[in-house]
């Protein structure tokens, strides 16, 4: 027989229990708090094997859209319940043979018609209580689009899409919020190491365009020529011969991007410095 040490209604309270592992006392928080009752009842080996496979899992795509200095998030009405009548990011259970990549590209498709975006697995929610319906652990999907470039349609059980700015989203169901800031700080972390511009911008660009793309998704103002210095180090950047047409003010050198270059800027594990 072991001593273990379990946390009772008074801390550091030395319990006698014939099991054979040790429970430290630790501070909870509140979503642990919710399950002390059932730990302090039972072994976790006790629990029924059968009880571990009960748990559901979902899928959420967070669809950022850029245009001209605006950020936005792609969401869905929802036509069902729970929280009918809700903005939701589209999402959906996982079915019992699908990989979860086969799933989000699924969902997404079901309920707003778009293929072929590049979605990344950017996060998991676990929290117990985040489903009314039950234990229902979501995988967080992120991409990024020019919102011109797509036409997103409700179906299924959606009842509507629309562009939401990331700075005014309106009431979300679920953890939706939780999700959507979770992804807009992956964002942010990914364009500093990561050409997403390359996604969003015209093929032939300038550096305005640029630096404005950077100040939209960090939220955040650059100098002019502080920023053109930074952009030097990017040497997968390639300067034109070329101006652009048809403007009101003196015409800016356009430029595109070097996925030869960026390629070994890759290699030597170089950094965009911003």
């Amino acid at each position: 027989m072991i001593k273990s040490i379990t946390n009772c209604n008074i801390y550091n309270k030395v319990v006698e229990k014939k099991c054979n592992f040790v429970v430290n006392v630790t501070p909870m928080n509140a979503s642990a708090r919710a399950f002390r009752p059932r730990i302090q009842q039972e072994d976790i080996y006790s629990i029924p094997i059968d009880d571990f496979f009960k748990s559901a899992f979902s899928v959420d795509c967070v669809i950022f859209g850029y245009h001209e200095k605006q950020l936005k998030v792609l969401l869905i009405e929802r036509g069902t319940e729970p929280f009918g009548g809700f903005w939701a990011l589209p999402g959906d259970l996982v079915y019992p043979y699908e990989d979860l990549d086969a799933a989000a590209s699924r969902v997404l498709k079901d309920l707003t018609s778009l293929s072929d975006i590049a979605i990344k697995q950017v996060h998991t929610f676990g929290k117990v209580d985040r489903h009314p319906l039950g234990r229902v652990i979501t995988v967080a999907y992120m991409a990024i689009v020019e919102m011109q470039d797509i036409r997103p349609q409700a179906s299924s059980w959606a009842s509507d899409t629309k562009w939401h700015s990331i700075k005014r989203l309106p009431k979300l169901a679920f953890d939706h919020k939780e999700i959507i800031m979770s992804a807009y700080h992956e964002l942010q972390d990914l364009v500093r190491r990561q050409p997403l511009w390359n996604r969003v911008l015209p093929e032939k660009f300038t550096l305005t365009q640029l630096q404005e793309f950077y100040e939209t998704i960090l939220s955040k103002t650059y100098d002019k020529g502080n920023f053109r210095k930074k952009t030097q180090s990017m040497f997968f950047i390639q300067a034109l011969n070329e101006s652009q047409q048809n403007v009101r003010h003196r015409p800016s050198t356009l430029y595109k991007f070097d996925e030869k270059k960026y390629r070994e800027y890759k290699e030597n594990d170089l950094q965009i410095e911003l």
